[in-house]
């Protein structure tokens, strides 16, 4: 202690420091492909199905908006059931809607064809449920010109739009089997439920994280649709 009854005090000049910080690369790109489940992105990494996609590493908490944006009912028991063996051997298909808040175009309904074997997908808009025969036609060209194969089977519900005598005289006419699962019992399509599910979790979940109004839905669907498409089943070998 000095004089004046004061502690002396030696400071010492330092240099201006700024701070940045830096959102996980794993949390930024689970965001970016629209709450993609990190398991996925990890086999998309692995597998080098994506350019600039960094490796993903374990990550700590749950994302918000994926807690929001996918609270379900609990899963349809498990079982066993017929597989496809090749591309377009069987195709699933579902109609999802009506949505209560339309899209810009004011589509209240979207339509889902999954390939049981590869696990493509391909979603269609409609504003009403009578559009699901002119939607299929289009999507048999696209997949026959494409592929060079024809769709051999598909499994629908029972609803009207699937089961009326125009579709049932195409299917008779182009050599495909239709067959229809029981009524009021999803679980019998199971692939077909799930991804539903799955298209409407991801996109309730961007919407959710952005707060961006509900008929932006439409956009989010689609790409989440394209994205998980890219990602090979568990059940194939990675």
């Amino acid at each position: 202690m000095k004089e004046h009854r004061c502690f002396p005090i030696h400071l010492q000049y330092m240099g201006p420091t700024a701070m940045k910080a830096q959102e996980d690369q794993s949390w930024l790109w689970h965001r970016r492909l629209s709450h993609f489940n990190f398991q996925g992105l990890k086999i998309l990494h692995q597998k080098k199905m994506m350019t600039d996609l960094p490796q993903i590493q374990a990550v700590e908490g749950a994302c918000e908006a994926c807690l929001q944006g996918k609270q379900h009912k609990k899963p349809f028991p498990s079982g066993t059931s017929w597989r496809a063996k090749a591309v377009l051997e069987l195709i699933h298909t579902d109609v999802c809607g009506p949505m209560r808040t339309p899209s810009h175009e004011q589509n209240r309904y979207f339509i889902l064809f999954i390939d049981d074997y590869s696990r493509m997908t391909w979603v269609y808009f409609m504003r009403e449920k009578s559009e699901v025969f002119k939607v299929f036609k289009k999507l048999k060209n696209l997949v026959g010109k494409q592929s060079g194969r024809s769709i051999k089977v598909l499994r629908s519900d029972r609803g009207k739009e699937y089961n009326n005598s125009e579709f049932d005289k195409f299917c008779e006419e182009e050599g495909i089997e239709h067959q229809t699962t029981v009524s009021y019992n999803p679980q019998r399509n199971g692939v077909l439920e799930r991804k539903n599910i799955t298209v409407l979790e991801m996109a309730r979940s961007m919407l959710q994280e952005k707060h961006l109004p509900k008929d932006f839905g439409k956009k989010q669907s689609t790409l989440q649709s394209i994205y998980s498409t890219g990602v090979p089943p568990r059940r194939f070998k990675t």
